[in-house]
């Protein structure tokens, strides 16, 4: 299994209208980065992610489990451009900030920290733990 972050405009998509759609999930569509796209391709059903609030709020506010692997994104037409499903899994009891994770030394290589613009990153094992353990999340 790997891990992943998915990065959300709280405004546009947020957290309480991913755990709407309950376990039929949605699509994370609108992708428009080769790099974001590219990890997308690389994960599998039951890969785990944190869901970010972007923007103002800048913290880790759930947990999202991959329900389907990348296929056309359905917001368009162009053949480069795909996604994958994801369906909330549990809300972060503590949600994590971006602040709590910069100053943090065991997390300074983290891609949100070095790379905070990029919609979908990957995530370490080590990472996952940490940020699990900092939001009182215990999977």
């Amino acid at each position: 299994m790997a891990y992943w972050l998915f990065k959300s405009e709280p405004n546009t998509w947020g957290w309480n209208k991913q755990k709407a759609k309950g376990e039929a999930g949605e699509e994370w569509d609108g992708v428009r980065n080769y790099q974001a796209r590219n990890f997308m391709r690389e994960m599998t059903v039951g890969d785990l992610g944190f869901f970010y609030h972007s923007v103002n709020e800048k913290r880790i506010v759930g947990i999202v489990r991959v329900i389907a692997e990348a296929h056309p994104d359905s917001t368009t037409d162009d053949p480069r451009w795909e996604c994958v499903d994801i369906a909330a899994l549990a809300e972060m009891p503590n949600p994590v900030t971006l602040e709590q994770i910069k100053a943090d030394p065991r997390l300074s290589d983290m891609v949100l920290v070095k790379n905070s613009r990029l919609s979908v990153q990957p995530v370490t094992d080590a990472e996952w733990t940490l940020v699990c353990e900092l939001g009182g999340y215990k999977s």
